[in-house]
């Protein structure tokens, strides 16, 4: 039998790939414990770029952050300087196995450097070098006293004026890239937004729980249809360190061109979660999230207004996607394989399921009109 040319062709570059990863040098998985001694040995050129000598080498410091659970960050401190050390890890560490390519770390990279056109100087850290074989970058570092917004949402502190700059920052990202073919043909890979985000939340969701599969399974398929502006992803209050500048975001690897409902049901997600961990303070606490909406709104209906904005041609259009959105990653962080673990009442979790089915059969609900039913749903049960 005659080999076909395409099968030839395919075993042969099949062929070249598994030598090139039996003859490439593993990579030097960092930590806090050796990252210096990386800086002195293969990432010396990193050192250099950055400026620093040997005798900084001896007298730095390294401490790991805690930032998320699919890479590892490093804060380095020198007597010249402090930046910031990032490197991706296959398997994400949580209790369910999760796993994601390494090469999203060059995503995000793309990322902060498209940011900096789109956002006032110092809303997101600027990059300094990148170590391709480790999968691997520097950046600048925050100011060490910087607080995390998740940490004073979670101890009751809920600042509306947070949420205002945040807002504004959003819509200057969906709208700023909103028509910019340059962009959408850098980042139209969705892979790894669909491994880190569609598969762990939206689909293990619609696979464990049955009763939420249509909804859920019609909205992965109407996200990966829309190609709008770039979108995060990971936007939310874990990845804003508060300033004396003001807040700086951080974490793209997830960012692509596509559906900017998700920003903002991911976002809000996040503040109902607390207002339902707050639910003896529901009016306080679910404020910023009223003021989020508010303000991006207004950012986005100023003239011209994105088509993605008033389209209704698209399933629920923007706005009940984003409600959609919104449901369904609330329901992600109490069935999915990233889990909060702040909601410790025993009524909360089907709480919120019950909450998120009435948003996802309620046809094409507003926004406040989700805030709303939140608020009555709190109350009404506080009163039982």
């Amino acid at each position: 039998m005659t080999e076909s040319p395409v099968t030839g062709k395919f075993a042969s570059e099949f062929c070249q790939t598994l030598l090139q990863l039996e003859t490439q040098p593993p990579m030097f998985e960092v930590d806090a414990s050796n990252v210096l001694d990386y800086f002195a040995d293969v990432g010396r050129p990193q050192w250099d770029k950055l400026g620093l000598g040997t005798d900084e080498l001896v007298t730095s410091t390294a401490a790991e952050l805690a930032w998320g659970v699919s890479n590892i960050v490093i804060r380095v401190d020198t007597p010249e300087r402090s930046f910031v050390v990032k490197q991706s890890r296959k398997q994400l560490r949580t209790e369910i196995d999760w796993f994601s390519q390494l090469d999203r770390i060059w995503r995000e990279v793309d990322v902060l450097q498209t940011l900096e056109s789109l956002l006032p100087a110092g809303a997101v850290p600027r990059v300094l070098s990148e170590d391709r074989d480790n999968y691997l970058f520097t950046m600048e570092a925050i100011d060490a006293d910087h607080r995390v917004w998740k940490a004073d949402l979670l101890d009751g502190v809920f600042d509306s004026s947070i949420a205002d700059t945040l807002a504004r920052h959003l819509a200057a990202i969906h709208r700023g890239s909103t028509g910019n073919a340059e962009i959408a043909a850098r980042m139209s890979d969705q892979t790894v937004f669909d491994e880190l985000r569609l598969d762990p939340f939206y689909r293990y969701v619609a696979e464990t729980c049955p009763r939420f599969s249509e909804p859920l399974n019609s909205l992965i398929e109407r996200t990966t249809q829309r190609h709008d502006c770039l979108v995060l992803a990971d936007f939310s209050p874990k990845n804003i360190l508060l300033t004396n500048g003001g807040p700086v975001i951080v974490d793209f690897e997830t960012g692509h061109y596509g559906d900017p409902g998700f920003d903002i049901g991911f976002f809000l997600s996040h503040l109902l979660l607390k207002t339902v961990k707050h639910h003896e303070r529901a009016a306080e606490s679910i404020a910023p999230a009223k003021r989020f909406w508010q303000i991006y709104s207004e950012q986005l209906s100023a003239e011209p207004s994105p088509a993605w904005l008033i389209d209704q041609s698209r399933g629920s259009g923007f706005e009940g996607q984003s409600v959609e959105h919104l449901a369904a990653c609330m329901l992600a962080r109490v069935d999915g394989k990233s889990r909060v673990d702040y909601l410790q009442e025993v009524w909360q979790p089907d709480f919120i399921r019950n909450f998120c089915d009435d948003l996802l059969t309620a046809g094409q609900p507003q926004m406040t009109d989700a805030f709303d039913l939140l608020e009555r749903s709190l109350k009404s049960r506080s009163v039982q």
